[in-house]
């Protein structure tokens, strides 16, 4: 698909002409326009109603879900043994205490013995341990499992996910409230690898693994069964979805009675915020920023705005998995196809300079983000900005680049054709909500003469299925990540044999890095760990699997009609068992 340039030229520079006259450059973080006035004592009862933009894609089951949108209702409905607090600090939650062996392969939970389930069975340590049993099964990934960063260090995780053995030793229940879990090798972050939330053992024990992510008790809100201050009770798919109390909750019953949560156009969203028909934004990127500054002038709504732990990023698909391999869901690098349109680094490189991050930056967020080079959040002790190469706009550089790689134009067309002389287009996929950046990008990448074929946007689940299939015909992709919130480690995302590893990286130095920053005698000294990730930066930064747009802010606004409010680094949902609203 072809854009008209000179249209996406004028637009693009008239948001630019916007946000220099129109924005202002407020980077507090917090609420910014709290309301002073003491709200009073907590009142019982009452409803709120959250919006978001896009509908969930229907599976609330922490084990199984894929999008952002199904993660923010199940803060409302799962816990895990531990979380975190203001500063990032590991903290009890299903967990009262625990005790980390000497060694550190092994850390020991007491849990809490007050816990129920939303059916009223009791949580125990059984729980914990089918949870973790669950994700280092070996039909797991085969049934559409990602996250198995969160056992891949555990004890026997390699023989028992490929079936070669039965014997589960990784998470052991000493007794009903007692859990201890096992490495392989010490570890530095055995916190962040326990910190995954539990499902109920009662509820999935008897199904076949390949069946739980399409069973009603992880579909069907009536069904689905946790710990946390609210349980799912009602739906209209698509539309709408309830929330009522958990009266049995262990830190006591909330005040509010029922969350509602409406799929709503972003568009409408601020006027209804405004109006009092929503009390609060439910997904940070749903407040468009050119709206922003409006918001938070409105003296009815509170905003928060801080740096959020995602990144919305242009992927280059450097390998692609064989049909058989992705038919059997196995993912091995050993049979992985190389993508010999972007498989050259100079080329990428090439093409992170052609791109105004800048000017996308200040023209579609209206300044409300950020440009950076790493994938590790700045929050961290761990992101190093000098270890890092900057790719500032230059498109000289861009095509000095490729005019000494070889990719020059050959038949006078004004676009780039490869070493031996072929065609060379590059296929961007995207979907929908990334409108505006695929047009800017095909145009600023053929103003260095590299030809773009810019897909059609699809619904986010069909793009998300196409992208985990790996179709073999794409070069170059768009999305967001959340990154990981609990530790510094990328791993989760840029490992080798992560499901998320969606460029299909294969970077065996960047990956040993990745594992020495966690585990070995360096990963328990902070100064040498931070060594490492700094490597492991360096290879990132020139090896390019992704070139990182920019880190957004997070943009969050609710009613003064709510209370009880205590925003963490990464949320907005923090004890919302203690929100009420005035009557």
């Amino acid at each position: 698909m072809k854009i008209n340039k000179l249209f996406v030229s004028i637009t693009l520079l008239l948001m630019l002409i916007v946000t220099l006259t129109a924005c202002s450059n407020n980077s507090g973080n917090g609420s910014e326009n709290a309301n002073a006035e003491d709200p009073g004592e907590p009142q019982e009862g009452g409803k709120v109603v959250g919006a978001m933009g896009t509908a969930p894609g229907g599976v609330f089951n922490p084990i199984f879900y894929t999008d952002s949108y199904e993660e923010k209702m199940l803060e409302f409905t799962h816990e895990s043994l531990v979380t975190q607090n203001d500063k990032l600090e590991f903290t009890p939650q299903l967990a009262e205490e625990w005790t980390i062996s000497e060694d550190q392969t092994e850390v020991t939970f007491n849990i809490r013995k007050d816990v129920k389930w939303h059916d009223g069975e009791d949580f125990t340590a059984d729980d914990v341990v089918f949870t973790y049993q669950t994700l280092m099964d070996p039909s797991y990934v085969a049934s559409g499992g990602l996250r198995t960063i969160f056992v891949e260090p555990l004890k026997g995780y390699e023989s028992y996910s490929k079936g070669e053995t039965d014997k589960f030793e990784a998470v052991v229940a000493e007794d009903e409230y007692t859990v201890t879990f096992k490495f392989d090798q010490p570890n530095a972050s055995l916190l962040y690898y326990t910190s995954f939330p539990i499902i109920p053992k009662h509820i999935f024990a008897d199904m076949p693994i390949a069946d739980i992510i399409k069973a009603p008790e992880s579909r069907d809100p009536e069904k689905v069964v946790g710990t946390g201050p609210f349980k799912f009770s009602s739906m209209v798919e698509r539309e709408s979805y309830e929330m009522v109390r958990h009266d049995d909750y262990w830190q006591g019953k909330p005040y509010l009675e029922k969350v509602e949560w409406k799929i709503v156009e972003p568009s409408v969203m601020i006027g209804l915020l405004e109006k009092g028909d929503i009390d609060f934004i439910a997904q940070p990127d749903n407040i468009p920023a050119a709206d922003f500054e409006q918001v938070a002038g409105n003296e009815n709504i509170k905003t928060i705005k801080q740096p959020d732990f995602s990144i919305d990023v242009l992927g280059f698909k450097l390998n692609h998995r064989t049909a058989k391999d992705v038919q059997n869901k196995v993912i091995n690098p050993d049979n992985w196809k190389v993508n010999e349109k972007i498989a050259n680094p100079k080329v990428r490189q090439a093409i992170a300079y052609a791109i105004n991050r800048e000017g996308i930056v200040k023209g579609l967020l209206f300044g409300q983000g950020e440009v950076v080079e790493s994938p590790i959040p700045r929050k961290f002790w761990a992101y190093d900005d000098e270890a890092v190469n900057h790719y500032d706009f230059d498109q000289e550089q861009a095509k000095s680049i490729l005019d000494e790689e070889g990719y020059v134009d050959t038949d006078g067309d004004g676009m780039r054709e490869d070493p031996d002389g072929n065609k060379w287009i590059l296929n961007l996929n995207y979907p929908a909500g990334k409108d505006r950046q695929g047009p800017i990008i095909e145009q600023q990448l053929e103003e260095v003469g590299i030809s773009v074929d810019l897909r059609q946007p699809k619904e986010f689940s069909a793009f998300l299925e196409d992208i985990e299939n790996d179709n073999n015909d794409w070069d170059l992709y768009l999305i967001g990540w959340g990154l990981n919130r609990r530790d510094p480690d990328p791993s989760e995302i840029y490992s080798i044999k992560t499901p998320y590893n969606y460029a299909r990286w294969n970077n065996k130095e960047a990956d040993k890095l990745l594992k020495d920053a966690t585990e070995g005698a360096d990963a328990f000294e902070q100064s040498k760990r931070k060594e490492i990730y700094a490597e492991w930066q360096e290879i990132f930064s020139k090896d390019l699997p992704e070139l990182i747009l920019y880190e957004e802010q997070a943009l969050w606004g609710y009613n003064n009609r709510l209370h009880g409010i205590d925003p963490l680094p990464f949320t907005m949902y923090n004890n919302t068992h203690e929100w009420w609203v005035s009557k």
